[in-house]
């Protein structure tokens, strides 16, 4: 039977249902680093989905991989056995994190659910260490993790978390720019902590950590202990220049996740990539993990993982997104003159405007209006906390940048009509 009701009949998430199904946000087809909308206009893409679509819509290896995937497998589980395509994804996976320190990988489905199980591997690990006491996260105020009960209370963005009655009770919260909060929990509880989970940029604000907070987590992980995960969820597979941002630590991190650019943004995908000191504990206890997902590690999703793999080596999209990254430089330069301008933030094609009017930075509604204005003008851009978020993909072209430039001027300058003569309110 057919819906009579007139319902609008999908639920758009993270919006409020009177936005729902607006044309000029209903997207119908892509291709190369441009949308088509309802509305019957294309916008020049400058968020590659959902910091997802690297290579850009529509690659042709990677669509022919799944396809044949399909066709070939269509679907193996991971449950209790293993198959030959996540055998040879995880190998590829491990070959570009780096197999001399990383020795297997847990499949998974998305971010948020990967930091579920990462949480869940840490605690387990302490526990095969008959260190029971061992069972507290630590997060960064301002992070994002997820939005699944446990990643939800590793975020350290206030989302409702008391609302929705999220349990944070073994979760804690440190400051991103100043080791101090961290160094001042730890002599607290640092029995007490499994792990210390960080973003290497901050996807909210596209705020890398700094070069001391990265120094004193590797000092402080030598002095007690915890497990240091990275979050490379946004940052892997080339966002900030290298194929994750933690290759460039003082140290590796003892677990690293990734997820949105790892199939091109074609498959529900994650992965948690463990080191072999971590899974030397689990091999001498012989211990099994107790975490599964249906989907994860499919075997259309581990022939996306390979040929996303190969094309960023055919396309040399990491030599491409160091050339993306200084022209954004040279934009983000230009742009620094706008009246509604007060900087800018992020690495590589991870960037962010920081907006500011009369003296104060942009409340939250205000920043929507001026996303629109940008939309309106021809460009995608996203929201973040007195932001505008940048996130080309890496293969972006010349004309592409040109496109995106021409956008952001217009939405910033209509913007600004409004904004600097006091009509925005922000409420």
């Amino acid at each position: 039977m057919g819906n009579n009701s007139g319902r609008y009949p999908l639920w758009e998430l993270l919006e409020r249902p009177s936005t729902f199904g607006r044309r000029a946000h209903s997207a119908v087809r892509a291709e190369g680093t441009r949308v088509l909308f309802a509305d019957g206009r294309w916008r020049q893409c400058a968020t590659s989905g959902l910091w997802n679509v690297n290579l850009g819509y529509g690659n042709h290896a990677v669509a022919e991989a799944v396809h044949t995937a399909l066709l070939e497998t269509s679907y193996f589980s991971l449950f209790r056995s293993g198959h030959e395509p996540a055998v040879a994804a995880s190998r590829a996976l491990l070959d570009v994190c780096g197999p001399e320190h990383f020795g297997r990988v847990v499949h998974s489905t998305s971010g948020s659910a990967a930091n579920d199980l990462t949480m869940k591997l840490a605690r387990q690990y302490w526990a095969l260490h008959r260190q029971f006491r061992r069972r507290v996260i630590v997060g960064l105020k301002g992070s994002y993790h997820g939005l699944t009960y446990g990643s939800h209370g590793l975020t350290g963005m206030s989302l409702g978390q008391s609302y929705y009655g999220v349990d944070q009770r073994l979760i804690r919260h440190v400051s991103h720019e100043d080791p101090a909060e961290l160094e001042e929990l730890l002599r607290a509880e640092g029995e007490q902590i499994a792990a210390v989970v960080v973003e290497p940029v901050l996807g909210t604000g596209a705020l890398p950590l700094p070069e001391p907070m990265l120094a004193a987590l590797a000092r402080l992980r030598a002095e007690y202990g915890f497990l240091l995960v990275a979050d490379e969820v946004a940052t892997g597979f080339g966002r900030t220049g290298s194929y994750f941002a933690s290759q460039n630590w003082p140290e590796p991190p003892d677990i690293m996740l990734a997820s949105k650019g790892m199939t091109n943004g074609t498959c529900a995908a994650a992965a948690v990539v463990v080191s072999h000191a971590v899974c030397d504990v689990f091999d001498r206890h012989d211990a099994a993990l107790t975490h599964a997902e249906t989907q994860a590690g499919a075997p259309p999703t581990c022939a996306a993982i390979l040929a996303t793999i190969e094309e960023m080596e055919r396309l040399r999209a990491l030599e491409q997104a160091t050339a993306v990254s200084a022209k954004l430089d040279g934009l983000l330069a230009e742009l620094a003159a706008h009246p509604l301008v007060a900087g800018d933030n992020g690495l590589g094609c991870f960037r962010a405007l920081r907006l500011g009017a009369h003296g104060a930075d942009l409340p939250d509604q205000a920043v929507r209006q001026v996303v629109e204005e940008v939309r309106e003008a021809g460009a995608l851009v996203s929201a973040g906390p007195s932001r505008l978020q940048l996130a080309p993909a890496l293969v972006y072209q010349d004309a592409d940048l040109e496109l995106l430039a021409a956008a952001l001027r217009t939405g910033l300058d209509r913007a600004a009509e409004w904004l600097l003569a006091g009509e925005a309110t922000g409420a």
